[in-house]
């Protein structure tokens, strides 16, 4: 009865997942905290899962668990909000400028060769370890740190970033890169 229950939401989630992320992205508008709400919103719908007899009701149940905790969460974050005459010391966050930021910093990866690419997208985008990326790409774990390092040069060079990147120090050719722990 209990792997039924198991097998019939997973078969639930990976049927009607990506239709209930793009519910969750109207919601927040931020790819991150969608998927966070739909998580947060699948896990009640599991621990009601025996309860939800109508099997053509899942979806309500489920967007208005969306919703609920939406709320409840914007009811949270207002309580850290005072209002305030003086400016913050800090700039506020600046979504359009992430948007921009992460647009750029795909262009820019897509400019390097594809084993760079994938490199640097296992190693920084999936956090893998480099003896992971090593067995994954069946190299060693020097033929890794020398991909990373060398896609990594490349990304910090004017040429290779061009213009996607304005306001944001770039390394000056030739320059070392300043390591805290030599310090």
């Amino acid at each position: 009865m209990n792997s039924t229950r198991h097998e019939e939401f997973r078969a639930y989630v990976a049927d009607r997942g990506p239709t209930l992320l793009r519910a969750a992205m109207r919601l927040t508008s931020d790819r991150a905290e969608a998927e966070d709400l739909l998580q947060a919103a699948l896990a009640k719908t599991y621990l009601a899962w025996d309860r939800i007899h109508d099997r053509a009701a899942v979806d309500g149940y489920v967007r208005r668990a969306m919703a609920n905790t939406q709320i409840s969460w914007w009811r949270r974050k207002k309580l850290d909000i005072y209002p305030t005459d003086q400016v913050p010391d800090r700039p506020v966050d600046d979504h359009t400028r992430r948007a921009e930021m992460r647009d750029a910093l795909g262009r820019a990866l897509g400019r390097l060769p594809e084993r760079q690419r994938l490199t640097v997208m296992l190693r920084y985008y999936e956090d893998m370890s480099e003896a992971e990326i090593a067995d994954v790409l069946g190299v060693s774990v020097g033929t890794v740190k020398s991909t990373v390092s060398r896609a990594m040069a490349r990304l910090r060079d004017d040429d290779a970033l061009g213009d996607d990147f304005p306001g944001i120090p770039r390394q000056p050719r030739g320059a070392t890169p300043w390591n805290p722990r030599h310090d």
